[in-house]
């Protein structure tokens, strides 16, 4: 065990001796599992009768990931998977920072107010919003690490199959959504002339859109079309080009006359439910910003694989997480809004006695009631701020110079 490992260590087991364990419902029929300081492989098929098991378990072994199964097993401290019998699973939706556009330019703070973000959306627009689950049934937590989870323990939705927790996932992040199911294309004749042959019309071929009665996407792509609407009628061609990268070629003048056209006939979309005064092309460019940029926008972020494993393990709330040090911690939706981790996720049991680290390169590091900035080298800091920069590999534990190493 190296130097950094022992002092999270020491750290970890001096909260563990003051916490007081999370229990999650029915956790007798849990499986927890964990992984440590000192061993590579993960420590599984366990189960805790009482709040004071799992704590005599905590001090003693003061692990650095704690998990716990989001499934109910009849017997889940049986060692194969079979054998613990599947009895139902809470709806888990994940949410970490890492998978963000950018993640790796991001500071602690940019990646977790933008993850705050998303779950947000995720909590108020698909959970609580097109989906329909009461507040008391979504249930969320801090990761401790880089995000948020949120539980669904609606007796409904216990016994889901993978198939079916796929499909909500494909709801949320609207995966394989046909357009021409929302925007339907009508065919109309415009014109009916008299022909060597007979009568004939033209037809033309009108985009619908959908009415204010309409649920789920069908509604959702309704308003949004409104705002891509406006932004055509009151942005320059630049701002709209960045704000939709699809029409990124377009000419400037095209793109200009198309503008000129849709503001001259937006009066009608919604009144009509359809885009019968647009040209075919003007109608195509509006349902290609719908398609390949607005309902990205709109969709929710969540991390795909687990949704549908209905035999996962997810982290242990009250635990602390090994790569932070910040405690795993359940929230309310009220407290999701401003959630700062660096603040409410701080273990009281890490002192504010000056550390040694080394710090492996400059940063900027706003934690409790401190603002620090940090250069690279040797300096001491908070034990608090200590614990989450050797969890997160951006300083040794101790003074590099007074470092012993021995080849023997």
């Amino acid at each position: 065990m190296d130097r950094n490992s022992r002092f999270l260590l020491k750290s970890f087991r001096k909260y563990y001796k003051e916490y007081t364990p999370w229990m999650p419902p029915r956790h007798t029929k849990r499986e927890f599992g964990f992984m440590f300081f000192d061993r590579d492989m993960m420590q599984r098929h366990l189960s805790f009768g009482t709040a004071d098991d799992l704590k005599i378990f905590m001090i003693a072994q003061a692990p650095r990931h704690s998990y716990y199964s989001t499934a109910y097993y009849r017997r889940p401290n049986a060692p194969t998977m079979d054998e613990k019998e599947w009895m139902g699973a809470e709806l888990i939706f994940d949410l970490d920072a890492d998978h963000l556009e950018g993640a790796d330019k991001m500071t602690y703070d940019d990646m977790m107010i933008q993850i705050r973000s998303e779950m947000i959306n995720l909590y108020d627009s698909f959970l609580t919003g097109d989906l329909g689950f009461a507040e008391d049934q979504v249930h969320l937590a801090f990761s401790g690490g880089r995000g948020y989870h949120a539980h669904v323990t609606m007796p409904d939705v216990l016994t889901l199959g993978t198939h079916e927790r796929r499909e909500l996932v494909d709801y949320i992040t609207c995966s394989g959504m046909d357009i021409d199911w929302v925007f339907p294309i009508d065919r109309r004749a415009t014109k009916t002339v008299m022909m060597s042959d007979g009568m004939r019309s033209n037809v033309a071929e009108i985009r619908l859109i959908p009415g204010e009665d309409s649920g789920g996407w069908r509604l959702r792509m309704r308003h949004g079309l409104m705002e891509v609407v406006e932004d055509f009628c009151t942005m320059d061609p630049s701002v709209l080009k960045k704000t939709y990268p699809c029409i990124k070629t377009l000419q400037n003048q095209s793109l200009l006359n198309a503008q000129t056209r849709i503001k001259s006939a937006r009066g009608s979309f919604f009144e009509k439910n359809d885009m019968s005064l647009l040209n075919k092309h003007d109608q195509d460019l509006l349902i290609k910003v719908m398609k390949e940029d607005k309902a990205r926008m709109m969709s929710g972020e969540v991390d795909k694989p687990v949704t549908p494993d209905i035999k996962r393990l997810i982290r242990l709330p009250g635990s602390v997480h090994g790569k932070t040090g910040l405690r795993v911690s359940p929230i309310s939706r009220e407290q999701l809004t401003d959630y700062n981790p660096l603040f409410y996720a701080v273990p009281e049991a890490y002192s504010d006695e000056p550390t040694k680290i080394t710090m492996k390169r400059p940063y900027q590091l706003n934690i409790k009631d401190d603002r620090i900035s940090l250069k690279a080298g040797e300096t001491e800091v908070p034990e608090y701020a200590a614990v989450f920069l050797v969890g997160r590999k951006e300083a040794n534990w101790g003074y590099d110079s007074e470092r012993k190493d021995s080849f023997f």
